[in-house]
């Protein structure tokens, strides 16, 4: 059964609602213990991202390697108002939300267009979301901000309705961590809490070249590298663990078959270390891996196909002139729907 707690700030147009589901979901813990007890190792993403790691993702963003930001950026600045006059949202649900910097074309689209839409961001940290939703309202006057503090993956269905259409926006790529199975749940996890006049938004990175892959989550700064490894700094505030960062490293490549980046941490020699609140040792061995993110890179095609049983049409595509990233509108389908397919929208980014 799902439970909610409103959380009052000092602005009044901002306000924050936590999301508890207590139904049989998995724990740090609990993932922690099943993670390290695979062979290969793995932990899932999503404990990326505490204050530290959403701070640090922000980082990644602005790192010249990291084209997928700075192209959807752009393809949002030039397309947003076409989206907003196509939509009329009465409210965008974003999930993921992050500190909401592509929210603002939106946005912007909304305030010229008169579209007063509500905001609501979704995403696992609650300081980041209250910060970008004071920023937000100060700079639009209209503006009204809901904050849900969840996990998406898992608390759909505790989401308020709307009385009018809503556009629920997926960026940054993030379809791509999900595996094929998970991306397609996922998909149709948004298809239940929309109604036909609902819009997603989504965004996903593209197949390109192995080099552009490479330098994008291997990045000069290193931001990519600390993103990484503060995943074992999580678990060693968490669960009390005795991870030292300093015998790990990052490692990311591309895998052609799979058509994926995976992300790792590779354990510098061979230790053992003990997480405390689980009474678990976990042996690695001198160049063992744990996979801690994937993020696959599709064709035109498999969007399409994912998309489509999933439940939606798409009716608007946009990518960019050297096809690194797509950026897509869809509409749920109806049972009478015929299947649509897109021509791309190509613009010079």
């Amino acid at each position: 059964m799902d439970a909610a707690r409103s959380v009052s700030t000092e602005d009044t147009r901002v306000t924050i609602r936590e999301i508890n589901n207590s139904g049989p979901f998995s724990t740090l813990a609990d993932d922690v213990r099943k993670g390290f007890s695979r062979s290969p190792k793995q932990l899932p993403p999503k404990y990326f991202y505490d204050d530290r790691g959403s701070r640090l993702f922000e980082r990644i963003c602005s790192a010249p390697e990291y084209y997928p930001t700075r192209t959807e950026n752009a393809l949002l600045e030039q397309k947003s108002a076409s989206i907003i006059a196509h939509v009329k949202p009465s409210s965008i649900l974003e999930l993921g939300s992050g500190s909401s910097r592509k929210t603002t074309h939106l946005l912007n689209a909304c305030d010229q267009q008169q579209c007063y839409s509500k905001y609501l961001p979704f995403d696992v940290c609650g300081d980041i979301m209250v910060s970008a939703g004071k920023h937000l309202t100060c700079r639009y006057d209209w503006l009204e901000v809901e904050a849900h503090v969840g996990d998406y993956c898992r608390d759909l269905p505790a989401l308020p309705g709307d009385d009018g259409p809503r556009l629920v926006a997926f960026l940054g790529g993030t379809i791509g961590n999900f595996g094929e199975d998970e991306a397609l749940a996922f998909l149709r996890g948004i298809h239940a809490i929309m109604r036909d006049e609902d819009r997603l938004l989504i965004g996903a990175d593209r197949a390109k070249d192995t080099e552009v892959l490479h330098a994008a989550y291997n990045d000069a700064q290193g931001y990519t590298a600390a993103f990484n490894l503060n995943i074992l700094e999580v678990i060693n505030r968490e669960l009390g663990a005795q991870f030292n960062l300093d015998l790990f490293e990052h490692h990311a490549f591309f895998n052609e078959p799979a058509s994926r980046i995976e992300m790792h941490l590779r354990s510098k020699s061979d230790q053992m270390v003990y997480i405390r609140d689980l009474d678990m040792h976990v042996s690695f061995k001198r160049g063992e891996t744990v996979l801690t993110e994937i993020s696959r890179k599709f064709a035109p095609g498999a969007l399409t196909h994912v998309l489509d049983q999933a439940g939606f049409v798409i009716e608007r595509h946009f990518e960019p002139g050297n096809n690194y990233y797509s950026l897509i509108l869809a509409r749920p389908k109806s049972g009478t729907a015929a299947r649509y397919q897109a021509s791309p929208d190509r613009l010079a980014v």
